[in-house]
């Protein structure tokens, strides 16, 4: 394994190990909260240890969740808790949420981030500029009196990330006719399988509602017949589960080219400190 991967999995290791899911219960009903702010592996950590009836957790109103796509299997398990999950989506650039989704829509609305965030503008944008349709993916824009002025020492990473006042998050996204927006994952993480762009977050959205998958992720690899084809990293409660049995279990709950069609086991999937998945140290360690 390189270096590189080595040193994410220590970190993510200490990181996980930092994040106590059973004393966070403990917490709630000692200190009755009302709101909390979670990164998704840390609700699904959550989850994991939760015992009904062991922790009064009646306060929470809700939660908010962000730095990474929020799986909609994980906002629908925590309504059954009686606890509503809203999507916020920012990013460091500018300095704040660029999208937030109320408590009127967090559940009729359920998977959505909501609109544009209060003095911010938001735009979904094809590759060459032009306005997305309703129901199209495409890149998010931000604009607004908030945003970064610029990277610092590093003239060209601006221009190429603020065009016109506008700043290109890189993040990939779907409106629909109300203009409630839904993340769909990184737009240097798609994957295009036979032409087809395919968002690994949508994968590992279904790969985490096996009920002996704790954790997931997806990554390109080559194809000589489609370019490249989906490849699934899981971290599994059930050291039987084989890959057949991961593949069998998308089979049908996604289109033929979003399959994933290799799929490896491991003991713990490399994130940084606010929970995002490293892709990049996954192609290291299991090659592009």
């Amino acid at each position: 394994m390189p270096v590189m991967a080595n040193v994410y999995k220590g970190l993510t290791s200490v990181v996980m190990r930092a994040f106590d899911p059973t004393r966070v219960w403990q917490l709630i009903e000692d200190e009755r909260v009302s709101v909390m702010l979670k990164v998704p592996a840390m609700l699904t950590a959550m989850l994991q240890v939760y015992e009904k009836g062991k922790y009064d957790h009646s306060s929470v109103r809700f939660c908010w969740s962000g730095a990474a796509p929020v799986p909609v299997s994980l906002i629908e398990d925590y309504a059954k808790l009686g606890i509503e999950v809203h999507q916020v989506y920012g990013l460091t650039e500018t300095c704040g949420p660029a999208c937030l989704i109320d408590a009127e829509n967090a559940m009729t609305k359920i998977g959505s981030t909501g609109k544009a965030f209060f003095h911010t503008d938001v735009r979904l944008v094809r590759a060459d500029g032009s306005e997305c349709a309703v129901g199209e993916a495409g890149e998010i824009l931000v604009r607004g009196p908030h945003i970064m002025r610029e990277y610092w020492n590093q003239p060209d990473a601006t221009a190429a990330t603020i065009v016109d006042g506008w700043l290109h998050s890189g993040d990939i996204a779907i409106a629909d006719e109300d203009g409630f927006i839904y993340i769909q994952d990184r737009l240097k993480d798609m994957i295009i399988s036979g032409g087809e762009n395919v968002y690994p977050a949508e994968i590992e959205g279904v790969l985490v509602t096996h009920p002996d998958i704790t954790e997931a992720a997806v990554i390109g690899q080559a194809s000589e017949k489609w370019g490249e084809s989906p490849f699934a990293i899981v971290v599994s409660s059930d050291k039987s589960l084989t890959a057949d049995a991961v593949m069998a279990f998308c089979a049908g709950k996604l289109a033929g080219f979003k399959q994933p069609r290799r799929v490896e086991f491991t003991d713990v999937i490399p994130r940084n400190p606010s929970g995002k998945i490293l892709k990049r140290i996954l192609r290291e360690q299991y090659g592009e």
